[in-house]
């Protein structure tokens, strides 16, 4: 039987009897970024605090991701929705003609300031106190070496760790600094920072998508030959070295690999006329539309723009594999839409937003539903003021 399970709006396909044998161990929640996308996971998280639903020792989330879990902590519902719906619609944080006419770069430090000030009023305090000895991570990329790495996501420095998991390249004008090195979005090598959270000791792990798709037979096929995800059963070390070892592989012969993505991400868009020009996919751009930017704003497409993108599509194809084949000691509940989202990563309909808002809440709602079966009504019990 499957270790991992698939939860949405409207349905679920979930062993809840093999998730039972699971829920003794550490458990873990995972949070995909996705820019405005991750108003469904705003909804999901919602949802969690109208139940009192915690029963998370830690907390992994790439930017938008993120930015929610610490929403979460802090115990204040509607202000993930708030900073998505509210600031990252408006001018000062984004505005596309300003952007390539004057190269008017994404306003995150506003948006950071205005979620911390009135009327939101971030209540960090809060949040460290309701973490307590439990951890929370950000998930960021190391700038020079293009690997990910993990930032407490609650300590002093939140402002900048939340910069550096939501600094993209080309939108953003900066790379972070923490710990004398520089970082930019997580998105790039950590998406969906799932194996962190494994590798970390966790053994249930409830991972939070902002991309629909709908619910597969038992049977799925797996999205990569099975031959590469054979480092599932190996260690730690071994993972690491493999994982270098093919990413090295990959870099020497990017070019075909990026003409490909430029293809499939113009074939996409052929019966998606919404993606014309920025689109929803994984990153915040599909491969054409970084070179169309690229090209708008006189900036040079270079071989260091190409390694990201590469990274970024590399890994989350090993992500995946992690997803659908978890190793046999952990079990993962994917908590995602039944469909793909009508919001985008960035420039969404309002309308939009608050339909994908709502099919958070209507999915976190099955998902606690779902844990306060009879098999699982222990877990449900092991809440956290």
């Amino acid at each position: 039987m499957p270790n991992n399970g698939i939860v949405t709006n409207d349905s679920h396909e979930i062993d809840l009897g093999r998730l039972s044998k699971y829920t003794g161990g550490k458990h873990s929640l995972v949070a995909q970024g996705g820019g405005q996308r991750g108003i469904f996971t705003a909804g999901v998280l919602d949802a969690f605090l109208l139940s009192n639903f915690d029963p998370f020792q830690e907390f992994y989330g790439t930017s938008a991701g993120a930015l929610n879990l610490c929403a979460f902590l802090c115990r204040q519902r509607g202000i993930g929705r708030s900073f998505i719906l509210e600031l990252t619609t408006s001018k000062s944080f984004f505005n596309l003609f300003g952007y390539i006419r004057r190269k008017q770069y994404l306003g995150l430090d506003w948006a950071l300031d205005r979620i911390r000030d009135y009327p939101y009023k971030l209540d960090l305090g809060m949040g460290r106190s309701v973490l307590g000895p439990r951890r929370a991570f950000a998930a960021v990329t190391n700038a020079a070496t293009l690997h990910d790495h993990y930032f407490p996501a609650m300590g002093d420095d939140w402002q900048q760790v939340m910069l550096a998991t939501c600094a993209i390249p080309r939108l953003y004008h900066r790379e972070i600094e923490l710990d004398e090195h520089l970082y930019i979005d997580g998105g790039v090598s950590a998406s969906v920072p799932v194996q962190e959270a494994w590798r970390q000791g966790a053994r249930l792990i409830t991972v939070i998508r902002t991309e629909g798709l709908q619910i597969q037979p038992q049977n799925r096929e797996v999205l990569i030959p099975a031959k590469e995800v054979e480092w599932f059963e190996e260690s730690f070390k071994s993972i690491n070295s493999q994982w270098r070892q093919k990413l090295m592989q990959w870099k020497t012969d990017w070019n075909d690999f990026f003409s490909e993505q430029i293809r499939r991400s113009k074939e996409q868009k052929k019966d998606h006329a919404h993606l014309d020009l920025i689109n929803g996919g994984r990153w915040l751009f599909g491969a054409d539309d970084i070179y169309r930017l690229s090209h708008l704003i006189g900036d040079k497409f270079d071989s260091g723009l190409a390694d990201m993108l590469m990274v970024h599509y590399q890994t989350y194809q090993l992500t995946q594999g992690f997803l659908q084949n978890p190793p046999d000691d952990c079990f993962v509940v994917q908590i995602r839409p039944s469909a793909p989202l009508k919001s985008s990563s960035l420039l969404s309909d309002i309308d939009d937003l608050l339909h994908d808002y709502q099919l958070g809440l209507d999915a976190g709602y099955k998902y606690i539903s779902l844990l306060e079966h009879p098999l699982n009504c222990h877990l449900h019990q092991q809440k956290h003021v």
